[in-house]
């Protein structure tokens, strides 16, 4: 029920991944009369005994932790319970980011040895591959510790989803040198220096679309200042070229031929490609996407929730944070 277009791209979305993977179990929760709304438009044939009827809504005006006690009967807590009582794998959800953070962390719990949970963002590079910022808006103060988690469970899923054997890891600083930053990064950078992971050192913010590194690593309040500016370049871009088209014939033609290049060359910047981002370090897998998330990021939201359990990403994590724990 989360998200600006729910139930109906939640519904759609989520049954079209169901349907290209015939590995996936789904189960719709949510106000069961405004999801059998949705199937019947549409005609889709569901089975109704895996409808989960939720008659409260977390809204995205709610105070996340609250609403988890004061709306016990929402979508967002019947699922992440779900998961938590075995009934399910995954979660997925494009309701109240904070809330599905609370509910993921809280109900479903988090892995042993995880300090504190993670959400990351892929961001496209010139080099047309992927950087991964770990954290984007989890936690926006972080110890070193925790920045080294970060690095530790997004290489891990770098390497499970996206086949880089050894991730390469930056640390988001404000210049290259060892001897630039600030009390957390220069303790950060010593834990990840001595540590088996691929560290290349301090980048800078330029590095991340520049594709220095596959993953860069920082706290919260710097991550989720960094999405949130990546977020409104497609807004403006497309206000700029509106502007320029108005005034007058001979730039609106220019403008229709920039449109239609820029459009399939910045296809990789579309959020929609990529769902939602997972909240590493909780016991289950947790998937948050955009309040305005399409049918097509729902469904890919789900097919990602499927590939992190084939690939057993969780356990992975588990055993990857103990030895780290170990050798403490």
């Amino acid at each position: 029920m989360g998200g600006d277009y729910a139930p109906a791209n939640a519904v759609l979305g989520a049954v079209e991944a169901a349907n290209e993977n015939s590995g996936i179990d789904l189960f719709l929760v949510g106000k069961e009369k405004a999801i059998l709304q949705v199937l019947n438009e549409n005609k889709i044939s569901f089975d109704k005994q895996k409808i989960i009827n939720a008659d409260e809504v977390i809204e995205m005006s709610d105070s996340p932790t609250s609403a988890l006690k004061t709306k016990p009967n929402s979508s967002i807590v019947i699922g992440a319970k779900l998961v938590k009582d075995k009934q399910a794998d995954a979660f997925v959800s494009a309701g109240n980011t904070g809330a599905m953070m609370a509910a993921s962390t809280l109900i479903m719990g988090r892995l042993k040895g995880c300090s504190r949970p993670t959400i990351g963002a892929t961001f496209p590079t010139a080099k047309d591959t992927f950087c991964l910022v770990y954290d984007v808006g989890a936690s926006v103060d972080c110890k070193p510790s925790h920045l080294y988690e970060y690095a530790l469970m997004g290489s891990i899923f770098v390497k499970e989803i996206f086949g880089i054997q050894k991730p390469t890891v930056g640390l988001l600083s404000v210049g290259e040198e060892e001897t630039k930053g600030n009390e957390v990064t220069f303790a950060t950078h010593k834990l990840l220096k001595e540590s088996h992971l691929n560290f290349v050192g301090n980048v800078e913010g330029r590095d991340i679309l520049k594709g220095t590194t596959d993953i860069v690593v920082c706290d919260g309040f710097v991550g989720n200042i960094i999405l949130k500016f990546a977020e409104s370049f497609m807004g403006t871009l497309k206000s700029t070229l509106k502007s320029y088209a108005e005034k007058g014939i001979m730039n609106k033609l220019k403008a229709l031929v920039t449109k239609i290049t820029l459009k399939g060359a910045l296809k990789k910047f579309d959020y929609q490609t990529y769902g939602g981002v997972p909240l590493l370090g909780v016991n289950g897998i947790s998937i948050i996407g955009h309040g305005s998330s399409s049918a097509l990021a729902i469904k890919n939201m789900v097919l990602r929730a499927k590939e992190m359990h084939d690939k057993n990403l969780i356990q992975k994590f588990e055993e990857s944070l103990k030895a780290y724990a170990e050798s403490k």
